[in-house]
């Protein structure tokens, strides 16, 4: 019938209400409160559990699988999506032959992308909240790593490795920062204001802090400023670029290993 009138095959959706209205309690079931096409073959749907012979007096095809629905008379079906997998380091090579790592993090809340690129042999971090790159051992000191020697030891103390890194921690001495405060301000003068109206008003090592804990690789929980696990990942970021330098080791982006395939109803 909908198919040949253009009408949408669609089933109410109710639900059971209860308020107050001033001292009297009211309750309402089966309020509708709107409409959802239904699947054609699904357990809602009129033709479930029917014969061949049944399809045939309902002038339907019994070789028909279903699986789709009929909306304003169009048969339509919803179709998977091919995503690049989130909350994964992605290591990929630039147009120009630099090695970088990306990961799109995801979570209920938040989504953010961060990247770590390497230039003239120092790796950076790169965030749509910082106003320029970052050097990654002033984020490894704002996270609250402030000895060199912890850092390379979470990146890895192999002869190549320790060899990758140092120009990076060197950089961090021509800065002049040791300390975590000294890190938090350097990147509180980096951070791109969000204006936050109404708000408290916050220091700019509070907003680099902040930043650090809650925009940069989102989905690594940090719970009371304990950046213990986002430091550990942010390490293997680091290793993993250095690895695939030598050995052109880096990610597929056309492997199904890295992708997912989404259906509809996921919301992370």
């Amino acid at each position: 019938q909908c198919r040949l009138r253009d009408m949408t095959y669609s089933a109410p959706i109710t639900v059971d209400i209860e308020y107050t209205r001033g001292s009297q309690r009211i309750i309402r079931n089966a309020l509708p409160i709107g409409r959802m096409p239904i699947m054609l073959r699904s357990s809602n749907c009129v033709l479930t559990g029917k014969t061949p012979m049944e399809f045939a007096k309902l002038n339907e095809c019994p070789l028909d699988p279903g699986g789709y629905f009929i909306v304003k008379g169009q048969e339509k079906v919803i179709l998977i999506q091919e995503q690049l997998s989130k909350n994964r380091i992605i290591v990929d090579q630039d147009r120009k032959g630099a090695v970088g790592a990306s990961v799109t993090s995801s979570t209920h809340e938040k989504k953010s992308r961060t990247n770590m690129i390497v230039k003239q042999g120092r790796f950076y971090l790169r965030h749509n909240t910082l106003s320029e790159d970052a050097p990654i051992a002033i984020i490894f000191k704002g996270m609250g790593v402030e000895s060199d020697q912890e850092i390379v030891q979470m990146i890895g103390t192999e002869e190549n490795v320790m060899a990758s890194f140092a120009p990076s921690l060197e950089e961090c001495q021509k800065a002049q920062i040791f300390t975590q405060t000294q890190a938090l301000r350097y990147l509180g003068n980096k951070v791109r204001r969000q204006r936050m109206w109404g708000g408290p008003k916050k220091t700019k090592m509070e907003e680099a802090r902040e930043l650090l804990a809650s925009l940069i690789l989102t989905h690594v929980p940090v719970k009371e400023f304990n950046f213990r696990a986002k430091c550990i990942y942010l390490a293997v970021m680091v290793r993993r670029v250095i690895l695939a330098q030598g050995d052109n080791k880096v990610d597929d982006r056309d492997y199904y290993g890295n992708k997912r395939l989404e259906l509809a109803g996921q919301v992370s």
